[in-house]
């Protein structure tokens, strides 16, 4: 359970108070501090799983943390940023966010539940979510003036078009076990 991968998971959910506090504070460039928190928080997620692999360190609890981790730093940092710019423009694709990965986990515990679960596996279009929903998030905490929030902004409406997607994906690999 002690290994190298299962404590970058859990340094991992240690940073999000951390982006939050740095979010919050008073302290000079605090918007940068979060969004580099929370940068940092998304290179460990790619390191703990690639150490995983290469080092053949899988394990039942890293399995269960890290897309609990995940779910967590990605939800609070979608939250921040709805509350922090009060538009909907913002808060609608965070709430497809939200909802998008409360349903694919709750289908990914009921296809394991009936022995299916590598139906329902990461898919490329997942990845590619994960990668635009990761950059939209750092730019929009941080917001630097000018173009990079305008990227941003892009991105979350990419990521969000890609959550529906592999969300559309996911439900159709699992729809011959779903209508039996």
């Amino acid at each position: 359970m002690w290994n190298i991968p299962n404590l970058l998971t859990m340094f991992r959910l240690c940073l999000i108070p951390v982006c939050l506090f740095c979010f919050y504070s008073e302290l000079e460039h605090a918007r940068f501090f979060a969004a580099f928190a929370f940068w940092f928080a998304a290179i460990t997620d790619m390191l703990d799983g690639y150490l995983a692999r290469k080092m053949q360190l899988l394990t039942p609890f890293g399995a269960f943390l890290d897309p609990v981790a995940d779910k967590l730093m990605v939800a609070a940092a979608l939250v921040l940023i709805a509350v922090d710019m009060q538009t909907l423009w913002v808060t609608i694709p965070a709430f497809i966010m939200i909802s998008r990965e409360i349903l694919i986990s709750a289908l990914r515990e009921w296809m394991a539940g009936v022995g299916q679960r590598a139906q329902v596996a990461v898919s490329e279009v997942g990845k590619y979510k994960t990668a635009a929903q990761m950059l939209a998030l750092i730019g929009l905490i941080w917001q630097p003036v000018g173009w990079l929030t305008d990227l941003s902004m892009a991105l979350l409406y990419i990521a969000t078009l890609l959550t529906v997607w592999s969300m559309l994906v996911y439900l159709k690999a699992s729809w011959p076990a779903l209508s039996k």
